[in-house]
């Protein structure tokens, strides 16, 4: 979306998913709007957020959960504005899905098998590694032959599958609507509802972020920018109709899909709370148990004074 120089510009990069177009539909049409800032938004794969938030590319970067100790590490002074994504119960976000006439019947049967996953390092792969783990009893550490984890760009995974190149799939973002649809999928295991049965927290796969000398020097355009993506996201799910057809025009998805991601996927709440903060902090002590993190901070000091809560 192109800056308007009359305003103060906030950039921000984000998830390249069709969901995503959704939740900002009415920051890009106009639909909320600010007196105060103008939005640049930039959309990306996984691995190139990572590396935005990294290089402090954009004002604001949706980044994944367990990318920011990580950062964190490398000397960056990141602060969490808000929550991208939550799980809720019997969402389909980060299933591990198998073609419908697949061997494969239980997590169990993944074992020698190949989990294709959009990347390696991403929270998503890591949630499936502790649902595998924690709940099945397999051995999913890096390294491990037991479940062989590769990465694939999210729009090549299911052709991998389909091909029979890889046995398994998560984080197929879109796909897992249209697989689901026409009856070429069946989940073989729920990891956000395991992962709440065995903590009691639906787990945060990624965080909205900034850097602490851009909230020292901008304060009233970050708060501005957090009202806008929290109303822009209200308004993805209080006008679906309008949303879903605008949006589907612009993605090339079905106006269903949309209306399906509202029930079935993983939620934007673009506020925080104590749940949130819990289930951050759960993930980085698994990360660290499997050898994924070398040490993490407490999240809930990370959280910009600001940041919206809910």
């Amino acid at each position: 979306m192109p800056p308007d120089r009359r305003r103060d510009v906030v950039t921000f990069g984000y998830l390249l998913d069709a969901s995503h177009e959704a939740v900002l539909y009415a920051i890009k049409s106009g639909r909320v709007a600010s007196d105060v800032i103008a939005v640049e938004t930039h959309a990306l794969e996984i691995p190139g957020l990572i590396e935005a938030t990294s290089a402090r590319r954009f004002d604001v970067v949706e980044t994944g959960t367990l990318a920011v100790p990580r950062i964190l590490a490398q000397g960056l002074d990141l602060v969490i504005l808000s929550t991208a994504q939550r799980f809720r119960r019997d969402t389909h976000d980060d299933d591990i899905w198998v073609m419908s006439g697949s061997s494969i019947r239980h997590p169990a049967d993944l074992r020698g098998k190949t989990l294709g996953v959009a990347a390696i390092d991403s929270t998503g792969a890591a949630l499936a590694r502790f649902a595998l783990w924690k709940k099945y009893g397999l051995d999913v550490r890096p390294g491990s032959s037991e479940v062989r984890f590769i990465a694939r760009p999210p729009a090549a995974l299911m052709a991998a599958l389909a091909a029979g190149e890889i046995d398994a799939v998560a984080q197929i973002q879109a796909q897992t609507y249209r697989g689901v649809k026409t009856g070429a999928l069946r989940s073989v295991a729920q990891v956000g509802n395991d992962l709440h049965d065995l903590y009691g927290v639906y787990m945060v796969p990624a965080v909205n972020t900034t850097y602490r000398d851009k909230v020292a020097a901008r304060p009233r355009a970050l708060q501005e920018f957090s009202r806008l993506l929290k109303a822009s996201a209200d308004y993805a799910i209080e006008h679906l109709d309008e949303v879903a057809t605008a949006a589907a025009k612009d993605t090339g998805e079905e106006p269903g899909y949309f209306r399906w991601w509202a029930e079935r996927d993983a939620e934007f709440p673009a506020t925080i709370n104590g749940q949130d903060l819990k289930a951050i902090a759960k993930t980085w002590e698994l990360a660290q148990e499997l050898g994924l993190l070398r040490g993490y901070p407490d999240p809930a000091g990370l959280v910009w004074e600001h940041a919206p809560r809910g």
